[in-house]
């Protein structure tokens, strides 16, 4: 027998990451015949664009290693990507492809050696990658005063107290949890302290796409030599199965790539050959594609408008999402309320919004905020996201969807807030 002893200590412990947990206690509860609005898994509800499915069937038959940086044609539609989006200067040999964004960063922590800098609140698993690199977390926490995002003041502070040490710093924007986004001013503020400091800036982009109104901006326009961007199919493009991400360095990191190859060639090897193929129609954009996000924005942003005036309406403080499909709700006007009925955490919170209203949230201790915090995030995604694109396409995009666009769509959002909102009373 295998002692438990044995395991890691940098995993021990460690549980399954929350997202995916929720996902399988909703599944499960639904398979014993109760009801229960998924508000909990932040995947797409948006079907793969039909011109990226087809390059994909196109491409079945693909089969042979692909070098382990990615498909050149891939990493030349990435690089042509950025300079299209952003006006961006990115050489092909300096986008590295991996299975997911989630495993190229964990490669990032493996190969840099330095501290990981990360705003709360923030993704479920950047923490705990560091955690099974052995790396250290530096927690920035934020305000929802300032709408949950990084100031430059609150970065500066931390660097100054030892100014020469490496730090990877996590930006990720529009936010998961939030929606949140940063301005082209707050960016660039940003900027200046992490060339002061000489930190690397993991961009985490892969919400981009999403923003409302498809004016996202990087923070590499600002601070170029010291960024990775990391993106993928997963959000803007509805492939989260498909697990596809990618980098994209600057020249004055291309050590860095190098390092990542290298544990890369020894670990996933190169990511699935048919993906690739398929991922170049992606990045390559077109028509068809710019009409598809312009639709699934317009989509997201009648919905999180929506929700938003409904928590308002409620006395739930809610800073307003710029992107993504995502809010974190601040229930603590109603903390004696709750109280009273036995619930002091954020998780105590959403345990009984799911028991009692069948609404599954995930709690804001879950992002790195304090357990004592009532706030939870919701992802805006349970509905079908092929009839609703479908339905949407039916209006035009220079004119607002239908009053009751939701109603008839995306009923069981707008039911699943009405029941926590009732539930609140």
């Amino acid at each position: 027998m295998v002692h438990q002893i044995c395991l890691n200590l940098n995993v021990r412990g460690l549980p399954v990451s929350a997202t995916l947990g929720i996902n399988e206690l909703s599944n499960r509860l639904i398979a014993e015949g109760r009801k229960v609005y998924k508000l909990g898994l932040g995947q797409s509800p948006f079907p793969v664009p039909l011109p990226v499915v087809e390059a994909l069937q196109a491409n079945a038959h693909q089969k042979d290693y692909l070098p382990v940086r990615g498909l050149p044609a891939l990493r030349e539609a990435v690089a042509n990507y950025y300079q299209r989006t952003q006006n961006l200067s990115f050489h092909a040999d300096h986008i590295l492809v991996g299975p997911g964004s989630k495993e190229l960063m964990f490669i990032l922590q493996l190969v840099y050696y330095g501290d990981l800098v990360i705003p709360t609140p923030s993704w479920v698993s950047y923490a705990p990658q560091a955690q099974i690199a052995g790396r250290h977390v530096h927690w920035i926490p934020t305000r929802r005063d300032n709408r949950w995002l990084l100031t430059p003041d609150e970065l500066d502070k931390l660097c100054r107290k030892d100014p020469s040490k490496p730090r990877i710093v996590i930006l990720n924007y529009p936010n998961n949890p939030t929606g949140c986004s940063y301005s082209d001013a707050e960016l660039a503020a940003l900027a200046e302290v992490a060339r002061k400091y000489h930190v690397i800036m993991l961009s985490d982009e892969i919400y981009g796409e999403l923003h409302f109104e498809g004016e996202h901006t990087s923070i590499a326009r600002h601070y170029p030599e010291g960024t990775i961007i990391s993106s993928g199919l997963s959000k803007w493009c509805g492939a989260g199965g498909w697990r596809l991400g990618t980098f994209a360095f600057p020249a004055e990191l291309d050590w860095l790539a190098d390092g990542m190859a290298v544990v890369a060639s020894e670990t996933f090897t190169a990511t699935s050959a048919p993906i690739q193929y398929a991922a170049v129609r992606a990045f390559r954009g077109g028509p068809r594609i710019e009409t598809y996000l312009s639709q699934s924005r317009r989509i997201l942003k009648t919905l999180n408008d929506h929700i938003l005036a409904r928590f308002t309406a409620a006395d739930v403080f809610v800073a307003p999402p710029q992107g993504a499909f995502y809010m974190l709700p601040d229930f603590s006007a109603y903390r004696d309320v709750l109280q009273s009925r036995g619930i002091t955490t954020g998780t105590e919170l959403c345990q009984r919004i799911l028991e009692e209203a069948g609404v599954a949230f995930l709690p804001g201790s879950a992002f790195g905020r304090p357990e004592e915090e009532l706030t939870a995030r919701i992802a805006l995604v349970d509905f079908d996201g092929a009839k609703t694109l479908s339905a949407a396409e039916r209006t035009s995009l220079h004119e607002p969807l239908p009053a009751d666009f939701l109603n008839t769509h995306c009923f069981k959002m707008v039911e699943a807030i009405d029941l926590v909102c009732d539930w609140l009373k």
